[in-house]
């Protein structure tokens, strides 16, 4: 795993897998999944998935993927997680309706460029929800 600072670094093979019940809570996480979190995958298991949420998240890109995959539609966008050790990484992330009430996430690394345009958008979002 490379990092730079406190990012760690996806390479273009990694992908990362979770499923998550109707209310968010993690069902299954895959290898790699728990390789970047930091978490051990019984730390995972039976937990909400917002708790990688990193907190330069803007609440609203949230509200939007959930509003996208319950109603049935398949969600894709970036998004920052927060490790168990305080570290973070950067995802393009697919999110789809998968069986009953359950939701797939497949995760990839994000370039350079799409990081620091989605970091400049998130935090002029995250701003506007402090008004």
């Amino acid at each position: 795993m490379q990092t730079l600072g406190d990012e760690i670094l996806l390479d273009d093979t990694s992908l990362l897998v979770s499923e998550t019940d109707a209310k968010g809570i993690i069902v299954y996480a895959d290898e790699t999944f728990v390789k970047f979190s930091e978490y051990a995958l019984e730390e995972l298991i039976g937990r909400p998935h917002n708790m990688i949420r990193h907190p330069d998240m803007p609440k609203a890109a949230f509200k939007e993927l959930w509003a996208t995959v319950k109603s049935g539609n398949v969600w894709q966008g970036f998004v920052k997680n927060r490790t168990k050790n305080g570290k973070f990484y950067w995802v393009y992330a697919t999110v789809f309706p998968f069986g009953k009430d359950h939701y797939l996430s497949v995760r990839k690394m994000a370039s350079r460029e799409e990081v620091e345009k989605y970091s400049k958008l998130y935090a002029t979002m995250r701003a506007s929800e402090g008004r």
